[in-house]
């Protein structure tokens, strides 16, 4: 088992979530690992948390991680929001991610949570994602 790829790994997101012309185009640059303070944009990305477990096999280390990224608005309605969750899902799901450190093998989409925050009048969607990585 190895940790190791996790910030690689969390790197690789980030960019190809930043890099995305559609997904730029709905939420800006607003694409956080942590959200700043301060006022806020109507809608935003936030990395979130992420579990990890072991996968090693007689090629080398490697592990599942298991992560989610989150859409978050305040804006009336889920419209913008689900626009924002399908890029993401459209870049990730599949994606060809290049880490700093290793590879990943292959990442697919796991499930997703739309709700309502009422006590913040706000919108989230939840994503999650599970990578494969391996540490060659």
């Amino acid at each position: 088992m190895t940790f190791a790829l996790s910030g690689p790994l969390q790197t690789a997101v980030f960019e190809a979530l930043s890099g995305d012309s559609v997904l730029v185009m709905i939420v800006g640059t607003a694409i956080y690992d942590a959200v700043p303070t301060g006022a806020l944009p109507p809608i935003y990305v936030r990395l979130g948390g992420e579990d990890a477990t072991d996968a090693s096999d007689g090629s080398g280390a490697g592990a599942v991680h298991k992560f989610t990224v989150s859409v978050i608005t305040t804006n009336a309605g889920f419209a913008q929001a689900k626009a924002a969750a399908a890029a993401i899902s459209d870049i990730l799901h599949d994606g060809n991610l290049t880490l700093s450190r290793g590879r990943l093998v292959s990442m697919r989409f796991e499930k997703a949570r739309a709700a309502r925050v009422e006590a913040a009048a706000t919108r989230q969607i939840d994503l999650r994602f599970a990578a494969r990585v391996q540490d060659d």
